[in-house]
């Protein structure tokens, strides 16, 4: 597929982050045919040193993708996870001993300075080092022991949507193969991505009634909590409405006093443990008067205020975060259109950022 002009994009704004989504199931099945057996090798290698800890490195988009992964990992593995703070290798030089453990770094590009030097510090403290990103020659992928490719091409828009879902299914087969899983569930993802794409004019309906929304609140728990998360900064960095994410447990600790039947609540609903733990706070946003959009299975949609039901049936808990976000992903489109903003642009940004 031939990259889009400059003069096609300013003529059709969102042409290429319209263009990328519609990539997502092609890149799954690339992944799944091409990648896998890779990704299993990787892991198998990993898998035989026994580390006893896992540190997730990754900003932005990435960094969702990585709590995706801490979620696979205590879960499926029982292994003890944390998300790295950069800046106390990068600014305040620390250097804790990292013998025995996995430290994952999670980046698109590949290309972030303060990504390359704690991967790189990690390194030289022990730990075995895994990079994964859409750019087998990158800076990143060079300091680290292992890499993973996931396989997604080139990505022009600069909200990244093929890489979250690829990078969502790489962490998956990852995780699969530490612990002696082919990842076969994921089989059904790429035609289940298909038919959600093809529901387009759906989320266009949806979107009509968020255009004018001043600010959102994006809610969930256990593996769609990520989800939350990456929706409301696709929603932030495409139409500029403030979106704020919590976990269900964290919003009841205060952020539910801001809840009004004015700013739109949108729910990820997990067909799962992580949906009934949700259930609470399903009831409590509900008994606010707010209004609120379920992206879940149609018994959860059809109590809220709007929705978007989800094929969840037959599909594993752990898998469904990759279908989840295709919804909102084409809302933040559709809302940023209707808002007259070019979804492919957005102000202020660049498509590597390099943070130090």
């Amino acid at each position: 597929m031939t990259a889009t002009a400059p003069d096609d994009h300013r003529e059709l704004p969102g042409r290429i982050m319209a263009r990328e989504m519609a990539e997502q199931p092609a890149v799954l099945r690339r992944i799944l045919a091409e990648g896998a057996p890779a990704i299993r090798q990787v892991a198998e290698r990993i898998a035989a040193r026994a580390p006893r800890f896992v540190l997730l490195t990754a900003r932005g988009t990435s960094d969702n993708a990585a709590l995706y992964a801490k979620y696979l990992l205590e879960i499926r593995l029982g292994l003890p996870c944390g998300l790295t703070s950069m800046s106390t290798v990068t600014a305040y030089g620390a250097r804790p001993d990292l013998t025995d453990v996995l430290a994952v770094t999670v980046s698109q590009s590949g290309g972030s300075p303060d990504l390359v030097a704690s991967t790189r510090a990690a390194r030289e403290a022990g730990a075995i080092t895994l990079a994964v990103t859409n750019n087998p020659d990158s800076p990143l992928a060079g300091v680290s022991e292992y890499h993973i490719d996931i396989m997604a091409g080139p990505e022009r828009a600069l909200p990244a949507t093929k890489t979250y879902t690829a990078s969502l299914l790489a962490l998956y087969l990852f995780t699969e193969g530490l612990r002696g899983g082919d990842g076969a569930p994921a089989r059904v993802l790429p035609d289940l991505a298909q038919r959600l794409l093809a529901r387009h004019d759906e989320v266009r309906a949806l979107a009509g009634r968020y255009r004018f929304a001043e600010r959102m609140v994006i809610t969930s728990r256990g593996y769609g909590y990520p989800t939350a998360k990456e929706a409301a900064l696709k929603l932030m960095e495409t139409s500029y409405i403030p979106a704020l994410s919590y976990s269900g447990a964290d919003l009841l600790h205060g952020p539910l006093a801001m809840v009004d039947n004015v700013s739109p609540v949108i729910a990820v609903v997990t067909d799962g443990r992580g949906g009934e733990a949700l259930q609470p706070v399903l009831d409590r946003l509900r008994g606010r008067g707010a209004d609120l959009m379920v992206v879940g299975p149609g018994r959860h949609v059809e109590k809220a205020s709007a929705g978007f039901v989800l094929p969840t049936e037959g599909v594993p808990e752990e898998i469904q975060t990759v279908l989840e976000i295709i919804p909102l992903q084409l809302l933040a489109y559709e809302v940023t259109i209707a808002r007259g903003q070019d979804p492919d642009a957005p102000r202020a940004l660049a498509k590597v950022t390099e943070t130090h």
